[in-house]
């Protein structure tokens, strides 16, 4: 059967490799959908043997000496998500019959505006045969999906030995997708960090991203992205080889958490507004594309077009935030991912790592360079693997061993890629540096830009081990966290129960009442980025960098006018727009105005 109503109006985004690697196990029951990260097969082995051990299921390793044993490794975590989801989920509905109280926790969790629950409530006031309910329930009630996420651009190259290079469908992106395509799952694979032609072409290869007679698609595509432009190109690239998109989920620029992907100035209401306006052409036009493209391979063409899903996450804080997104915008899901850092029964994070997002403040989230892909990464001050790596560059030991070698791209030294967070490429580097006649300052801020990147392969992996004690803290596995700027209103530790309840707006769990509205606080983080853009502009810049940047000023100033006839429009109902955001969008859109004055001086 197919099911088209979701239980939950929200769902848990991917973050890092290792904080949602297993909170399907957690959630799923519940009709909570959420995102896996399938990029690092080592920790996705380690989780695989720790949940056989947990649920007396037979463990047989996956050696890495065998042929392709990155994808199996996936498949097999996959199929073993699913069967352990699928397993819960009939335990879950089997207590229904025995325990009343399962039932009330349930739909206790759902918004009252669900359609299930209004369903549901409406059934039983007419019904109370205990056999008529159980088969309602069994009909109703599904899993939330297991969605795994894949980052487009990490695709390194693998090698059957040092000289001869293995075909490109074991580079590391497309063992992964094979890996997806080849397991057990009904959901859909997330596409990250832009366009991959050659990854999303492999996409043709696997019969289930295909529509059976039914028009059912088994596996489905979302595409994660931050402008309508991009949307269309994408989803028409995918529809001229028979692929679907199903869903589009914008994601804000900056206001996210892990790597940030500016965009040119563009803001995400006037973003959403696009998508809103755009919806019906956007299907449109994939669709004539898509069937045309199905019948020349000989699938099934389906009469309608197939659904189409807008969804959007990064920096959503209240339920008024969270309902404003769904009915202004017709979004049809909302990301909350930040928050749920401090939901230990949800998600993978040791107790230091806790601890120190709980009391983390506006001032020690920043936009860091330590990515070794020379993406800005959210970044948070104090975090232990930055601790580890301040101390092996006090101690002349600079840089990281580089066992899983998931992030390597640079061949400045070498004919293969190597990782510029590794010792390898920092030795070299700074004896490059050596070399070069620099005043002491110069050389100082140089190692500083060499030595500040860190080891995501292992920081991002590293709390999941700790806190399922896969390791021991002994050990000295240091953790790497990227939390959005979001979650500096958030304090504490809370149960899945007080999340969901401050989402749908039956408590709130936010002490401070300076929390600036999700959309302002998007607008001043790129107020931020622009300033930094000027401040970092070479005197003898190319004009088309000085024209990108005067574009980026110009989308702000139309983004922040934009919001001046929303905010008028929407002030003092329940949208959580206050006359203090508007106050602020005015103080900011001086301050933008005067950046073009400095601009052009």
């Amino acid at each position: 059967m197919i099911h088209t109503n979701k239980a939950h109006t929200f769902h848990i985004p991917v973050m890092g490799t290792g904080y949602t690697v297993d909170t399907p196990v957690k959630v799923a029951h519940l009709g909570i959908s959420s995102v896996i990260s399938i990029v690092d097969d080592f920790l996705i082995e380690n989780m695989r043997e720790f949940y056989c051990r947990k649920f007396d299921i037979p463990f047989k390793e996956i050696s890495t000496k065998i042929e392709d044993f990155r994808a199996k490794r996936i498949t097999a975590y996959l199929n073993l998500m699913d069967e352990i989801v699928k397993n819960r989920f009939e335990e879950f509905k089997a207590s229904l019959h025995e325990k009343e109280e399962e039932l009330e926790k349930y739909f206790e969790l759902l918004p009252d505006f669900s359609n299930i629950k209004k369903r549901f409530n409406s059934f039983i006031k007419n019904n109370t045969v205990r056999e008529d309910i159980t088969n309602w329930i069994e009909t109703n009630l599904m899993p939330g999906d297991i969605d795994v996420n894949i980052m487009t651009k990490v695709d390194k190259e693998n090698y059957e030995s040092k000289e001869v290079k293995l075909p490109s469908k074991y580079n590391d992106a497309h063992a992964a997708l094979r890996g997806f395509a080849n397991s057990s799952l009904e959901s859909s694979l997330v596409l990250s960090a832009g366009m991959n032609p050659r990854l999303y072409s492999y996409i043709e290869e696997f019969k289930d991203f295909y529509p059976d007679k039914n028009g059912h698609l088994k596996k489905k595509i979302t595409i994660k992205v931050s402008d309508y432009r991009s949307s269309l190109i994408q989803g028409k690239f995918l529809a001229k080889k028979g692929i679907w998109v199903s869903e589009y989920r914008i994601e804000s620029g900056l206001n996210c958490g892990g790597h940030a992907f500016a965009t040119n100035g563009f803001l995400l209401g006037p973003i959403l507004e696009e998508f809103k306006r755009s919806k019906t052409d956007l299907v449109e036009n994939v669709h004539e594309m898509y069937v045309k493209a199905l019948a020349e391979k000989g699938y099934p063409v389906p009469e309608e077009p197939l659904p189409i899903k807008i969804t959007a996450q990064g920096g959503v804080g209240t339920s008024e935030e969270h309902n404003f997104l769904l009915n202004n915008y017709d979004i049809d899901s909302v990301g909350w991912g930040s928050p749920f850092l401090l939901v230990p029964e949800v998600v993978n994070v040791d107790n230091e790592t806790h601890e120190l997002l709980a009391n983390a403040t506006e001032e020690d989230l920043y936009l860091s360079k330590i990515s070794p892909l020379g993406v800005p990464f959210n970044n948070v001050r104090g975090n232990s693997k930055d601790l580890e790596k301040q101390r092996l560059v006090a101690e002349g030991r600079p840089g990281s061993v580089c066992p899983k070698q998931l992030l390597v791209s640079n061949t400045e030294f070498t004919e293969r890629p190597i990782c510029t967070a590794s010792k390898q490429y920092q030795k070299f580097k700074i004896s490059n540096i050596d070399q070069q006649e620099e005043s002491k300052t110069q050389f100082e801020s140089t190692i500083n830009k060499i030595t500040e990147k860190a080891c995501l392969c292992l920081g991002l992996a590293s709390s999941a081990l700790l806190k399922n004690k896969i390791v021991e803290e002994e050990e000295g596995h240091s953790v790497s966290v990227c939390p959005g700027p979001n979650i500096a209103y958030f304090s504490g530790k809370f149960t899945l129960k007080n999340m969901i309840d401050h989402i749908y707006g039956r408590i709130n769990v936010i002490k401070r009442n300076d929390r600036p509205n999700f959309f302002v606080k998007e607008l001043s983080l790129y107020v931020d980025y622009l300033k930094n853009l000027i401040n970092d502009l070479n005197i003898s810049a190319p004009e088309a960098e000085i024209k990108k940047i005067q574009s980026f000023h110009r989308n702000l100033m139309e983004g922040v006018a934009y919001y001046k006839e929303l905010f008028l429009k929407h002030v003092g109902r329940k949208e959580g727009i206050r006359k203090t955001d508007i106050e602020e969008l005015h103080r900011m859109e001086e301050e933008i105005s005067n950046l073009a004055l400095e601009q052009t001086v």
